[in-house]
């Protein structure tokens, strides 16, 4: 029996992309076991309780964010898969099951669901509020490693951030990926904390020359700035990506293509990316420049207590 070329080629895709995805969490566990001794080390360099206490609360907080997609997978029923067909008893069972899905999401309560019309509209509705907790995610993650600037710790703040916004975009749509969905989003996670672990290396003069010019460059303040927002740009951004994978994955009025998957998730994450980093940078600066005027009346403060203090008079 000839098995089908195209049958073949799925197949072999298939196992490339799963190969891949383990390897990615593998290499994700050792650098996540490196980057955890060297900051115990760190700690305890300052004081052995203070290791031993850094290095339980890592424990604690790994066991956490492992333990959530576990408690997802029990927790919410299993995403809906769509019928191949569009017309007909399979598809017609298929819209009653999904009507007493969406029937129990509590965030549709009060909406009508008697027609396709109606069921479209509430999935918009669910739509909006999963773009509200991706955009809520990347915005945290923007600020958190602009301010932080730290490989390991960005790596951290990142896959915290992303694992939770994993739970929160699945209890949106009330139901979860599949199994192997759900490997392929953390090798998705897994990958974007190294990603983000990496990225303190990046050159920020030679960029912000590059695209700005020297004089800008050459401005005071412009080179933190430009790290800032460089670090928490890519870092949203890569965030903004898997919680667009993760909300089609949750969604289920059309079969998934896995092949344009990926690019389509890209590309909504580019389109929402240019607000996040307008008003996180408007933050930032706002932060730095009240930061500014602080340290300026202190210095006055401190100059003025000076000049008032009498000096000693000299002895004859």
């Amino acid at each position: 029996m000839c098995v089908p070329k195209g049958d073949v080629v799925t197949k072999t895709v298939k196992k490339i992309a799963f190969l891949l995805s383990l390897f990615i969490l593998v290499v994700f566990a050792v650098f996540l076991l490196n980057q955890t001794e060297q900051i115990v080390h760190s700690a305890r360099a300052i004081n052995v309780t203070l290791g031993n206490g850094v290095m339980w609360s890592l424990v604690l907080l790994y066991c956490v964010l492992l333990i959530t997609p576990v408690i997802l997978w029990f927790k919410v029923p299993k995403r809906m898969s769509p019928p191949s067909v569009t017309e007909g008893p399979e598809y017609e069972r298929f819209i009653g099951d999904f009507r007493k899905r969406l029937s129990r999401n509590a965030r549709l309560r009060g909406h009508s669901l008697t027609n396709l019309d109606e069921l479209h509209a509430a999935i918009r509705v669910l739509d909006k509020h999963a773009d509200d907790v991706v955009v809520s995610a990347a915005s945290i993650v923007f600020l958190s490693t602009a301010v932080l600037q730290s490989g390991r710790l960005d790596a951290l703040v990142v896959l915290a951030a992303q694992t939770r916004l994993i739970w929160k975009v699945a209890h949106v749509y009330y139901q979860r990926p599949s199994l192997r969905d759900l490997v392929k989003l953390y090798a998705q996670v897994a990958s974007t904390a190294l990603v983000a672990a990496g990225i303190e290396d990046v050159d920020v003069d030679v960029v912000v020359s590059a695209v700005f010019g020297s004089t800008v460059a050459a401005i005071p303040g412009m080179h933190i700035l430009a790290e800032a927002v460089l670090s928490g740009s890519a870092n949203a951004f890569l965030t903004l990506r898997v919680g667009m994978i993760t909300k089609q994955y949750c969604r289920c009025t059309t079969r998934i293509e896995k092949a344009g998957l990926r690019r389509a998730a890209t590309l909504q994450a580019a389109k929402l990316l240019g607000n996040i980093v307008k008003e996180g940078t408007l933050k930032l600066f706002k932060a730095g420049v009240a930061g500014m005027k602080t340290r300026t009346v202190e210095t006055l403060k401190r100059m003025g207590n000076f000049r008032r203090t009498p000096k000693p008079e000299q002895a004859d």
